[in-house]
């Protein structure tokens, strides 16, 4: 049987991973794909004649993170809650967001969209009488507080959004009497403004992201893009792409050498590109039936 964190079960002469070894089984380490590499691609009669250890690892390393941004399923995602100050510190793996949500009583995502009604200023000197920023021994300028951002955060969304009472939000367009002398008076508004989801910003002063007032306890989802090099139970490679990394170490290492034929290059170059596109494909896990169903939610005839 399996154990509380995973393990193999073995039913009817069938082997079944759980858990952590499940996802160990589907991965390679990067030490892994390194002395691999170094074993098939490196030595006489090899590819590569001969090549250092440390340029395979730099060039591995390199590999993990061209992967990570658009090939490899280097999306992560973290259950965070709002503190009162509003503000969440940017993963130390974090390259770029993908979605921010916040989850309902039901477990339901509501995407939480950036704003540019705001920003979070990078530098905020302390300035004096005639508005010439002030400096200390070490003609460094001296920092104070954010005013605007003191403001956003202790600002009321409804005025923004256009809510302005518990009672129009709540009430039923169909059958209270008062919000119907209320339809249609917010004829033009701007959708980016009108919605109760909130809003959030990146503080790349502080390093961490900056929500809107209305989200303070809110239970979010943030997905984000990781380099894959941030930890090292990270640096894995899935096998369906261990080909690819193999040959983007070999064009990297040929493409930086002196006096290697550019037809060689080429090759090398030509294989990477190859490789590179069919692991998209093998790890794009499209689905027609998946695809199917949300064209019949658009009431459209399919055939298949």
């Amino acid at each position: 049987m399996a154990t509380p964190n995973g393990g193999l079960i073995t039913q009817t002469n069938k082997q079944y991973y759980t858990g952590d070894d499940y996802g160990s089984y589907k991965y390679l380490s990067i030490n892994d794909i390194i002395n691999n590499f170094i074993i098939s691609y490196i030595g006489d009669g090899k590819v590569l004649p001969s090549a250092k250890r440390t340029d395979v690892i730099f060039h591995a390393k390199r590999a993990m993170q061209e992967f990570s941004y658009d090939t490899l399923k280097s999306i992560k995602s973290q259950e965070l809650t709002i503190p009162n100050s509003l503000t969440l510190p940017i993963p130390q793996d974090y390259v770029n967001y993908v979605k921010v949500s916040w989850t309902d009583d039901l477990g339901i995502k509501h995407i939480i969209y950036p704003t540019t009604l705001t920003s979070n200023p990078t530098e905020i000197p302390i300035q004096d009488n005639d508005g010439i920023p002030t400096q200390d021994n070490n003609d460094e300028n001296v920092t104070g507080t954010s005013i605007t951002e003191s403001n956003w955060s202790s600002n009321d969304t409804k005025k923004i959004t256009g809510v302005y009472t518990s009672y129009t939000e709540g009430a039923d367009p169909n059958t209270d009497v008062v919000y119907k002398t209320l339809y249609g008076q917010r004829y033009g508004e701007n959708p980016e403004i009108t919605q109760v989801n909130g809003w959030f910003t990146i503080n790349e002063r502080l390093g961490r992201f900056s929500f809107s007032s209305d989200l303070v306890d809110k239970i979010i989802i943030l997905e984000y893009i990781s380099d894959g090099l941030s930890y090292t139970e990270d640096m894995k490679v899935p096998k369906l792409a261990e080909e690819a990394f193999y040959a983007y170490i070999a064009y990297a290492i040929v493409s930086v050498r002196p006096n290697v034929p550019e037809y060689i290059v080429a090759r090398f170059k030509k294989e990477k590109r190859a490789k590179m596109r069919n692991t998209k494909l093998r790890l794009s896990n499209i689905k027609l039936e998946e695809i199917s169903q949300v064209f019949r939610n658009k009431s459209k005839i399919i055939k298949h």
